[in-house]
């Protein structure tokens, strides 16, 4: 199992949730944390809850880094409306994230990866930074000489996941348009996300 497989297992069992939804998932045989005591349960804090609130969405979005997320959080706070709706808003538009919706990658970290090595366009021009910003009439695809990759193949025939209504993706050419800025309810989470108990936990 290679490190970057092991790490999203341990993310899904740290957190006792099937965070992406994925059939392979340990969490659906082994509904606890890792480790010697991962079963032993306690009532959570509410400072507790609120810190799985967010590892929950950090992890969710390729295990952002403290440091990227307290950006993503202070960034929506100086944004008109909703903080928290602000926060899906901004995660939604991560290059990655828009890369993984239109299921050119079966994962997160693997749309990270495709993204770095260059084989995603926006616009028709490659963009090698997966916190890109994405913007409403983008048009983002893979590559013409990347679209026989067999990981990108694998990742646009899973039946795991749909399209979200705010991409129009053509599988056919490799390519799709983000049409629109989704609310929390627009997103196709597995689990549930409460980013109002993240806004929380930055507010104390």
């Amino acid at each position: 199992m290679s490190k970057r497989i092991a790490a999203k297992h341990k993310i899904d069992r740290r957190l006792g949730v099937n965070l992406w939804g994925r059939a392979k998932s340990p969490i659906n045989n082994r509904n606890y944390a890792p480790g010697q005591h991962g079963n032993n349960k306690k009532k959570p804090t509410d400072y507790g809850i609120q810190l799985l609130a967010k590892q929950k969405l950090k992890g969710y979005y390729g295990n952002l880094t403290e440091k990227q997320f307290r950006g993503i959080y202070h960034k929506a706070t100086q944004m008109k409306g909703d903080t928290s709706q602000n926060i899906i808003g901004l995660l939604e538009r991560r290059l990655d994230a828009v890369v993984y919706r239109m299921k050119f990658a079966i994962t997160v970290f693997a749309a990270r990866q495709l993204i770095n090595h260059g084989h995603v366009l926006v616009n028709n021009k490659v963009v090698n930074i997966s916190s890109y910003t994405v913007k409403e009439g983008d048009v983002v695809e893979i590559k013409k000489k990347s679209q026989n990759n067999a990981v990108i193949l694998e990742a646009m025939q899973s039946p795991e996941r749909d399209f979200p209504f705010y991409l129009n993706v053509d599988t056919s050419t490799f390519k799709g348009t983000f049409v629109n800025i989704p609310k929390l309810e627009d997103v196709p989470y597995p689990v549930v996300i409460e980013p109002n108990i993240v806004v929380e936990f930055y507010s104390r």
